[in-house]
């Protein structure tokens, strides 16, 4: 697992060259955002050891396996941990996964490994709650309950999903050529852009995404995408 420290907030941690999550700093400890695919805890904990403090939290984007994979191995291991989800996400983390759409959500079909995990919720967020440092902005297209969090520190925006850095910056659905698996598993392309315009109102500096490189470039590079895509 290659680790990249992004500022003093936050680490990056990137398995097999292609799917991130992150490690935020707070006063007592950090906030574990995704857990990757399986196989992946044993390396972000010796991540968090090497940076000096404990993993207190983890919280969720949305439920798909490549962002959910470890949740029960860091479970086992960190006894008392509080994991965060949006409560969309809920039926989505059962096994196995319940997909029913529920009233005024788009009807259409959406993919994607859905594992399902064994470890209870134990702390629901809401979409303008701020959790540490972190403000939760409900950003659904990409899945039903998905999830961004603007640290308002520093104006780092993990995206999870809802935006993707493989090459260059992207709204979900509108993603490059050579990565295009998330526009086959996402679900709504109207609902990703109507989230990537609600995340204009955020002061974001730069963007931290499930998948690709930390790209900066400030709310003007959201902005440009939100035009492209509208247009």
């Amino acid at each position: 697992m290659k680790t990249t420290v992004i500022n003093e907030h936050s680490i990056q941690l990137t398995r097999f060259g292609l799917v991130n999550c992150y490690l935020v700093r707070e006063s007592d400890g950090f906030t574990l955002i995704d857990t990757g695919l399986p196989g992946g805890a044993r390396d972000i904990l010796a991540a968090a050891s090497a940076a000096g403090a404990p993993i207190r939290r983890i919280l969720l984007t949305h439920a798909h396996m490549d962002h959910v994979g470890a949740v029960d191995a860091l479970a086992k291991k960190l006894p008392g941990v509080t994991l965060a989800a949006d409560e969309r996400s809920l039926p989505l983390l059962r096994k196995p996964a319940d997909k029913t759409l529920r009233a005024g959500e788009p009807k259409e079909s959406f993919g994607g490994g859905l594992p399902g995990i064994d470890t209870a919720v134990t702390h629901i967020v809401d979409g303008g709650e701020l959790f540490g440092s972190l403000r939760c902005i409900d950003t659904p297209g990409h899945i039903p309950g998905h999830l961004s969090f603007l640290d308002e520190r520093d104006g780092t925006l993990y995206a999870g999903d809802a935006l993707q850095s493989v090459g260059r910056l992207a709204i979900c659905g509108w993603n490059p050529w050579y990565f295009a698996l998330p526009k086959f598993v996402m679900w709504s392309k109207t609902l990703a852009l109507e989230s990537a315009r609600r995340l204009l109102e955020f002061p974001i500096e730069r963007y931290a995404c499930g998948h690709g490189v930390v790209r900066v470039g400030g709310i003007g590079a959201l902005r440009e995408l939100v035009a492209k895509a509208s247009g």
